[in-house]
């Protein structure tokens, strides 16, 4: 399964993922965890197709664990603001800082697709899910939705980093 990966950086480690769907699935924070950690929570959870930072300016973890799964890096245009974490920790139920930070970190890139994923599910229904999960995955990737259904090369060059 593909995933959003949120990652949040520092002394303690969080990783929250959601679906291509938006849903949290994952959340988990470690003290001195280290990119070690947070690549293999990634991988027990699914394949990230982003990994996204609450921070405008990408660590060189974060750009390491992108990497590491030829994944997307999102980051906000402007540091995410605390009060903003709190709204969206608070709807979740997140209590530890990290795990919030990360969480909001993944939000913000999945809602910054979320149309051009609704629109890839529009055109792949009746396709299984794994299909459309793959789909998703590509689409993400800067593939074009028709691009991605062919399962074809895109006409461009994908963008890797995207601050949204």
């Amino acid at each position: 399964m593909h995933i959003i990966a949120g990652v949040d950086t520092g002394k303690t480690v969080a990783v929250s993922c959601l679906d291509l769907n938006g849903s949290l699935i994952y959340s988990n924070h470690m003290k001195s965890g280290g990119e070690a950690w947070i690549i293999k929570s990634l991988r027990e959870t699914g394949i990230p197709s982003i990994i996204a930072s609450d921070k405008r300016t990408r660590g060189e973890m974060i750009r390491k664990i992108g990497s590491a799964f030829n994944a997307v890096l999102f980051m906000p245009k402007e540091n995410i603001m605390l009060v903003e974490k709190r709204q969206f920790a608070h709807m979740k139920s997140i209590k530890d800082p990290h795990e919030r930070d990360a969480y909001v970190a993944a939000i913000k890139a999945y809602n910054y697709y979320a149309n051009k994923l609704k629109q890839a599910k529009h055109k792949a229904k009746g396709k299984d899910l794994a299909d459309i999960d793959e789909i998703l995955s590509k689409v993400i990737m800067k593939y074009s939705i028709s691009e991605a259904m062919a399962n074809k090369k895109p006409n461009r060059l994908s963008k890797k980093n995207v601050w949204g």
